[in-house]
């Protein structure tokens, strides 16, 4: 007496009815089934029949079932690359708020910068109008000093030429009596009032 397995066996060497199918069968009944198989040849063409769509749809279970395990296999890919992109985002829009933070910060930063321009702009200008003034204000003292460099030469001869006076003046009252020394000191002080 054979067993369940070796039915088994037996009906899918001469049958090629695989033994997924006949595993729900018990042993009398892959007996029963073998029986009918060996005195039926209609059954056998039945048999034959869903041996081969069997495989058909083994081939298209496994042709979806690896379609499947693509499509399983994308999507796990596009979910990874949506879920990067997801913290890329997240990552910008946080950089993004930095910099504008940043952006406002040098704004306001500008705007002291240009206030400071504009103030050392007129301090400029005031200065310029300064230094001008100034420099007008040294030409014309250079100008003066150079007056007054040529009017204490002039002074100087001047006075060397009183001292030169004064001396002959002197020793001509020298050479004079007494009423005539009076009279040439009074000339000599009139002469010098001018």
């Amino acid at each position: 007496m054979a067993s369940k397995d070796e039915l088994q066996s037996y009906l899918k060497e001469k049958y090629s009815i695989n033994k997924n199918i006949s595993q729900s069968l018990t042993r009398d009944e892959c007996e029963r089934l073998l029986a009918i198989l060996d005195g039926e040849p209609s059954a056998i063409k039945l048999i034959e029949s869903f041996t081969a769509k069997n495989s058909s749809l083994g081939s298209k279970n496994a042709y979806y079932s690896r379609m499947r395990n693509q499509a399983e296999t994308r999507f796990q890919t596009l979910k990874n690359e949506y879920d990067e992109l997801e913290t890329a985002i997240k990552t910008l829009e946080e950089s993004k708020t930095i910099l504008e933070g940043k952006r406002d910060e040098l704004d306001v930063e500008r705007q002291q910068l240009e206030s400071q321009i504009q103030t050392l702009s007129s301090s400029n200008h005031s200065l310029s109008s300064k230094v001008q003034l100034l420099t007008t204000q040294t030409n014309e003292l250079v100008e003066v000093n150079e007056q007054l460099q040529k009017d204490n030469k002039n002074l100087k001869n001047i006075v060397d030429q009183i001292r030169l006076r004064l001396a002959k003046d002197t020793k001509l009252l020298l050479q004079y009596e007494d009423s005539e020394i009076r009279k040439a000191l009074i000339r000599l002080f009139r002469w010098t009032l001018g």
